[in-house]
């Protein structure tokens, strides 16, 4: 395990929080958190070999949160100094009493266990902020002038890296300190073709890593690979023939299915959101509490977790942001709807027939101006133990698409009607591939879609993807999160052509 950045514990953290959790004590609170957060991101972009910008920030602040008189009480500062302490407590305090007039239903926290002066860190080796800048753009640069050189008009190239520092403690006795690493690299080639002015693009299915600078160069993805054939896939696609809209089976690559089962399945099962408590920053969601149990979600295939202890997983945590560790459980079982994502508030009321009465840490916020709230987990499609590889899966295809990658994306706000489209398409018959095909989405219902779900792939087809831009709340919040699926075979599943749907 990799050692936590000394300039962050260099910070005062357990002095700030005896102080802002000894001022909220005062006031007789039945809770107080204190957490203080540093994050440091940098970006940078290089096309056709030239470096385009870096960007380079730090985010660096405490938040103190209070539960007053049944309600929630948060403030917070970016002072680190004893008298800023002082003042972010009492402001908690302030608004804790203000919000109490206006609470209906007193806000009540499931029990988690005391985890005194606990120290975790993600799973990396080299962390890329501590790479040297002209590495990272020599290594960028020289990946697209390769692209170009075989064959793309031009190529772009991105790189988003993230460390995230938290300090966390309550008035239980509670003392976490952590540290999280990220990066995302993009590729993408672009191509036209004179002869037709087409134009079109198509990207790296590389997913985003939850580890650090070596996920690059040990092999956690096959870059030479991508990078040599990008430029004649792209092509082949600007010379591919339109796709006829009907009815199709699909044979779905994980990299395109994690953003369905991000969509469809890790938005929907979000508590607050089925709970209509999350409503105006996209929607509720059709899966409510009420069809616990007995919502047929999806065929008996489908078994999706949440798990925040995945490793390299972008929403692995040790400890969420109300100090419970991280847990996995079932979401999916057999097709049933079998549990949600929750928090500690929600696990009080709804925890019994959840997780035994306790959070599953889904809290987090994503800088120290924010206050917690119940975000995703790593949600996952499980592959088949003794499942096929990806052309087993499409040897058993008579008629039908095998999609890779994802690009765009549109659900309703019940997270029931949806359309994804993908970097590429492969026209199917009799089992084997015939080339590739334009203009490709697949539409469906969220439990029409998963019910038709008629077989998965196995471990061999596994690959966790995921998102670093998840949104969610007022103000905005962004949270990364990991998905992991195999391949997957649907049946019967309407395609649209998109670019008669554009023009209709």
């Amino acid at each position: 395990m990799a050692d936590v950045d000394p300039s962050f514990l260099a910070l005062p953290l357990q002095r700030l929080a005896q102080v802002a959790l000894g001022r909220a004590r005062d006031f007789g609170v039945t809770h107080a958190d204190f957490r203080l957060e540093r994050n440091r991101l940098q970006h940078l972009s290089v096309r056709d070999g030239q470096l385009e910008g870096a960007q380079d920030s730090e985010d660096l602040g405490f938040a103190v949160r209070v539960l007053l008189d049944g309600a929630w009480g948060f403030a917070s500062g970016v002072g680190l100094t004893d008298d800023e302490a002082v003042r972010v407590a009492e402001t908690a305090v302030t608004v804790a009493r203000v919000a109490a007039k206006m609470t209906t239903v007193p806000v009540q926290l499931a029990p988690e266990p005391v985890h005194r002066d606990v120290t975790w860190v993600s799973a990396y080796d080299v962390n890329p902020l501590d790479v040297p800048l002209a590495d990272k753009v020599a290594l960028l640069g020289g990946w697209t002038r390769e692209l170009v050189a075989g064959g793309a008009d031009h190529a772009a190239g991105m790189l988003q890296q993230v460390q995230e520092n938290k300090f966390y403690a309550d008035l239980a006795g509670s003392s976490i300190t952590q540290q999280r690493v990220w990066l995302e690299p993009v590729l993408e080639a672009y191509a036209s073709d004179p002869a037709t002015g087409a134009f079109d693009s198509m990207a790296s299915t590389c997913p985003p890593f939850g580890a650090g600078w070596e996920a690059l160069t040990d092999g956690s993805w096959d870059f030479d690979t991508e990078r040599a054939e990008l430029p004649g896939l792209l092509r082949a696609k600007l010379a591919a023939p339109s796709v006829e809209p009907g009815r199709y089976d699909l044979v779905i690559d994980a990299n395109n299915l994690m953003l369905t089962i991000h969509e469809s399945v890790g938005h929907a099962t979000e508590l607050d959101r089925a709970l209509g408590y999350e409503a105006s920053y996209a929607g509720t969601s059709f899966a409510t509490p009420d069809h616990l149990g007995t919502l047929q979600y999806g065929s008996p295939a489908m078994h999706v977790t949440g798990d925040r202890t995945a490793r390299r997983g972008l929403a692995t945590v040790g400890f969420d942001d109300e100090g419970v560790e991280g847990q996995s459980w079932d979401i999916v079982r057999d097709g049933v709807l079998v549990g949600y994502q929750l928090d500690r508030s929600m696990a009080h009321t709804y925890g019994a027939a959840l997780n035994g009465g306790r959070s599953n840490g889904c809290a987090y916020a994503d800088s120290p101006g924010h206050v917690p709230i119940q975000r995703m987990a790593n949600v996952s499609l499980q592959p088949d133990p003794d499942g096929p590889d990806t052309a087993g899966l499409i040897g058993r295809v008579e008629r039908g698409i095998h999609v890779v990658g994802h690009k765009s994306w549109s659900i309703d706000m019940q997270r029931y009607n949806f359309q994804f489209t993908g970097q590429r398409f492969y026209a199917i018959e009799d089992g084997e591939l015939k080339g590739q095909l334009r203009d490709v989405a697949y539409q469906a219902t969220t439990t029409d879609f998963w019910g038709s779900l008629e077989a998965v792939g196995g471990p061999q087809t596994y690959v966790l993807g995921g998102v670093l831009n998840c949104g969610k709340a007022q103000p905005g919040q962004s949270a990364p999160v990991s998905h992991g699926t195999p391949s997957a075979l649907f049946r019967d599943v309407n395609v649209l052509n998109t670019s008669e749907e554009g023009t209709a």
